[in-house]
């Protein structure tokens, strides 16, 4: 958990009464299901219906317990988990020892979308979230199958500047 970050926060949503918090084991199920909401991240094994909510539950506490990251969950009016996203500080050197917030796994129900969610998220990111934090720098990461979604952040005013790469492991079956 991020010490500094303002929280509960309502959120500009227009005519939806949405506040942004953080996540906590209870919320384990709607983020799951936000996650397998996603064709991206279905396709990755992020499925609502996983035998493995054990290895979901671990990730999630050790996200609440790291004091560099945040996993924070909108709620509409109605108690409904809408979209979760998380956060991670990250003091540097590069850029003269400029912080960067990093944002990843943005989801936002489906039944939700185009309803401004998402830009209020992301605005809440950029207003509040990395000035409280002391970050002179947002950045993001999205697959690169995310067409939408890099529109999207395009639109906010975020710049596809890097090239990004990942090596995967092999798992430890």
């Amino acid at each position: 958990m991020i010490e500094h970050l303002s929280l509960p926060a309502p959120l500009e949503v227009p005519d939806r009464a949405t506040v942004l918090r953080r996540a906590t084991s209870d919320d384990l199920g709607a983020i799951v299901r936000l996650l397998a909401d996603d064709p991206v991240s279905a396709g990755r094994g992020d499925t609502a219906a996983t035998d493995d909510v054990g290895a979901y539950a671990s990730a999630l506490d050790e996200v609440i317990r790291d004091p560099g990251n945040d996993l924070l969950v909108a709620v509409d009016a109605d108690g409904s988990v809408v979209a979760t996203l998380q956060l991670t500080r990250i003091p540097g050197m590069a850029r003269r020892g400029s912080t960067r917030l990093l944002v990843e796994a943005v989801r936002v129900a489906s039944s939700r979308r185009s309803l401004g969610i998402g830009g209020a998220l992301m605005r809440w990111v950029v207003d509040r979230a990395a000035p409280e934090l002391g970050a002179s720098l947002v950045q993001l990461t999205s697959d690169a199958a995310r067409v939408d979604a890099h529109r999207f952040y395009r639109r906010l005013g975020f710049v596809d500047s890097h090239v990004g790469f990942k090596y995967r492991l092999p798992t430890a079956d």
